[in-house]
């Protein structure tokens, strides 16, 4: 026989006590995944939620920033577009989805 009798009766004994083990080396890969899920996943949904709340709710005279960098006042609203002033007498149309950032107009500055 190419197997010993004695491997034969060690793999058998380690077959019995094979969930708990299994169980326990998967243990720090769920552990991990908690840790991730908190500390990337759920911060980041929340942002993304925020996001598309001030998207929604973007209104004449915000200052806007889109996701190619340009910063301007909004001027006009309307479903999916939002005409930004980016210099005096400077307008362009932009899709809503593409704004990375909406400051209320009301907000006060940090230096005053």
């Amino acid at each position: 026989m190419l197997i010993s009798p004695a491997y034969a009766q060690a793999a058998g004994g380690a077959a019995e006590s094979g969930g708990i083990a299994s169980f326990l080396s998967l243990a720090p890969l769920f552990l991990v995944f908690i840790v991730f899920y908190v500390l990337m996943i759920r911060p980041q949904q929340k942002r993304m939620k925020t996001l598309q709340q001030a998207v929604e709710g973007v209104k004449k005279n915000d200052t806007v920033v889109t996701a190619g960098g340009i910063v301007g006042k909004v001027t006009k609203v309307e479903d999916r577009f939002v005409e930004v002033e980016i210099a005096p007498n400077t307008r362009v149309r932009i899709v809503k989805s593409t704004l990375s950032e909406v400051t209320s107009a009301n907000a006060k500055p940090a230096n005053d």
